[in-house]
């Protein structure tokens, strides 16, 4: 066998689609590209998830996965013009005397302690958190702030 008889095996080469070469090709006129829109013009492209203006599949579909929300730390909110009017001078105050007095629900929630109102009575007061204004309001009137861990 000599080299100028090798033939390609039939079907290994396909011809490129040669395009806009006339009606009788199948591919004149609009060369397979149909009329008009993006997918016509040359060099543009519609994104992968594009679906011609219809509500796009991942918006359609409902949200999941992660959500910071179970994670947070709640409070419930105490402010100091409430610890004036259920307390009397002197006092020592705590996560249960708040909830005995029904200024929260449980024994088991997080406090924090706000400085809304006005202050008159020295109180020791112990909660997990304070506002500065309130830890200040409860100093100037001589009593102390202890943070419950």
């Amino acid at each position: 066998m000599l080299s100028n008889e090798i033939t390609s095996i039939a079907g290994a080469y396909k011809k490129r689609k040669r395009l806009g070469r006339g009606k009788g090709t199948g591919h004149g006129k609009t060369c397979g590209r149909g009329h008009k829109g993006c997918g016509s013009r040359p060099g543009s492209s519609a994104r992968p998830t594009y679906e011609g203006g219809q509500m796009p599949l991942f918006r359609r579909l409902p949200k999941r996965g992660f959500n910071n929300y179970n994670f947070a730390r709640r409070y419930e909110i105490v402010n100091v013009s409430q610890l004036e009017r259920f307390f009397s001078d002197g006092a020592v105050i705590s996560v249960q005397e708040l909830v005995a007095v029904n200024l929260i629900d449980s024994a088991g929630s997080r406090v924090k302690i706000l400085g809304d109102g006005e202050l008159t009575k020295k109180l020791d007061v112990a909660a997990h958190k304070f506002s500065k204004s309130a830890e200040q309001k409860i100093s100037n009137c001589g009593g102390t702030v202890k943070i419950v861990a």
